[in-house]
């Protein structure tokens, strides 16, 4: 797409369109030099507690790490995590995408870039390695957590448990968008989810979902991202049934 074509940037958005079309996964624009206020945090957070939950049984909990030195290691298990999936030697065709120039600040609006490890792109996997390695300068993480009780997760589908989780989580980056807040919803970190509860003191019934890092954000808004045509992933009344109802009475 040329730039001519992109859609505007939204800086606030100002209807629930633009909010929805506009929150973006922020790696490369989290603004790692300015404090967020913990009160917007906790109104984002109170915000998502009406999102749906299975029941309404709220077994969520919502870890926000701001002292310094825990972020710290968090970050340390997530770079890790994040270098044990995504070897640096996957960075060759990083360079090439323009994402992270060397001994500079990532490139905003660099190109999309080709295919990389496990499919994920160029571009993305220099947006991901960014992030890895100044996690810890970002000044808010939210861990929102599920508390399972005696519910053990099993091999079987398990969207009716983390669906009482998940809705919320979003809902968290969509208030904080709203706010003027970036966010990333990241999940490698799950690789070695043991060692970070161990540093959050978690129950043994809880478990993590995500870690998303929050943040004011650098540049001049988000603008919506490129998706497949609603037609290629609309099915009506059935697997390969168009998407398109053709109108009628």
């Amino acid at each position: 797409m040329s730039a001519s074509a992109r859609p505007p940037r939204v800086g606030v958005p100002t209807t629930p369109d633009e909010l929805l079309t506009t929150t973006r996964s922020v790696r490369l624009r989290l603004d790692l030099s300015r404090p967020v206020d913990l009160d917007q945090v906790r109104e984002c957070v109170e915000i998502a507690l009406q999102a749906p939950n299975g029941g309404n049984t709220q077994r969520w909990h919502w870890l926000v790490v701001a002292e310094a030195g825990l972020r710290k290691r968090i970050a340390e298990v997530y770079r890790r995590s994040f270098e044990a999936r995504y070897p640096p030697t996957a960075a060759a065709g990083e360079a090439a995408a323009g994402g992270v120039p060397t001994g500079g600040a990532p490139a905003v609006g660099a190109s999309a870039g080709g295919a990389s490890a496990g499919g994920v792109s160029d571009r993305m996997l220099a947006g991901g390695r960014h992030l890895a390695e100044h996690l810890h300068e970002v000044p808010v993480l939210v861990i929102p957590c599920l508390e399972l009780g005696s519910r053990p997760l099993t091999a079987a589908n398990q969207a009716g448990v983390w669906g009482s989780l998940l809705p919320a989580a979003w809902s968290y980056m969509l208030a904080a968008r709203a706010r003027g807040l970036g966010t990333a919803w990241t999940t490698v970190h799950l690789d070695a989810e043991q060692e970070v509860a161990d540093l959050l003191g978690l129950p043994g019934d809880v478990r993590q979902g995500a870690l998303i890092p929050t943040a004011h954000v650098l540049g001049d808004g988000f603008g919506p991202a490129p998706r497949r045509p609603v037609d290629s992933v609309l099915h009506l009344d059935g697997w390969g049934g168009t998407g398109r109802s053709g109108g009628g009475a």
